[in-house]
């Protein structure tokens, strides 16, 4: 069992836990992900580490699903059954120049562990954040503090940029050189958003969510189509080369189990008005 040392709800249905895991956190490296279970019964799901801190691995997550909503609901000293990782091939990090780092909704919880990376490297770090609106936006003042410069953007306007991130990274490569973006964030606004650095030939990173199950290439449940090859996401990526990657063909698989997740998790919800535990 992997104890959660702190839990807190960073917005509507947003979630921060810390769990202690010295295996995941003596190897793990900037782009990476673990695989959690809540309990022995429990379906596998792929989260992104967010930060490290000595043992403890941060993970963020919306809650939309029977799993997540089921690990929003563990207390802080409460434990999950496993924590696998650290998994995925590593973001490519070296001396870029300028990188541009753009988050969308719950993807910003990627971009610290990268832009500290980056920074590391010796490379000038933008941060571009984006959300439906100020309440959504989350580790503002993080990036703040790891980015020379950061700009957010809000679809309602209510912080920074009336609009969407794309925007501020056209502007930002129409002001000043940049020579490596990387864009995290619900698929159709990484494809959306990819196309601004496309004619410009601008290297460009998205990670990518597909269905994943196992995490080690086995079941070629995460399987993507990038440069027109299959690819496996979960060793593979989860970082591709967005001007590569065939965003219809992860947004037609992404939908798959839609009507399954529906009704695992109205089963879940049932089962905790039964007995008792329903918030």
């Amino acid at each position: 069992m992997y104890i959660i040392e702190k839990s807190l709800k960073l917005s509507e249905n947003v979630y921060e836990i810390w769990v202690n895991a010295p295996h995941v956190t003596r190897n793990a490296k900037a782009g990476q992900f673990v695989i959690i279970r809540t309990d022995e019964k429990g379906e596998r799901i792929p989260l992104t580490i967010s930060c490290i801190s000595g043992d403890l691995v941060r993970i963020i997550f919306m809650a939309v699903g029977k799993t997540t909503h089921a690990l929003a609901a563990i207390p802080a000293g409460g434990s999950i059954s496993d924590i696998a990782g650290p998994l995925g091939t590593p973001s490519e990090i070296k001396q870029y120049g300028t990188c541009v780092l753009v988050g969308g909704g719950v993807g910003i919880a990627s971009t610290p562990v990268i832009a500290k990376a980056l920074k590391e490297a010796g490379n000038r770090v933008i941060g571009i954040l984006g959300a439906r609106n100020a309440n959504f936006l989350i580790l503002e003042d993080e990036m703040a503090e790891i980015c020379d410069e950061l700009l957010i953007a809000t679809d309602d306007g209510s912080k920074g940029h009336h609009g969407f991130a794309a925007d501020l990274l056209k502007k930002k490569i129409d002001e000043e050189q940049v020579n490596a973006v990387w864009i995290i964030g619900p698929t159709i606004m990484m494809k959306v958003t990819s196309n601004a650095t496309r004619d410009k030939g601008i290297k460009t990173f998205v990670s990518l969510n597909p269905i994943m199950v196992d995490g080690t290439g086995m079941c070629g449940s995460c399987r993507c189509v990038v440069g027109g090859k299959t690819k496996f996401a979960c060793v593979d990526g989860p970082e591709f080369d967005a001007h590569e990657v065939d965003f219809d063909n992860l947004m037609q698989r992404q939908r798959y189990y839609m009507e399954h997740e529906k009704e695992a998790l109205s089963t879940w919800q049932e089962h905790q008005c039964t007995c008792g535990r329903h918030e």
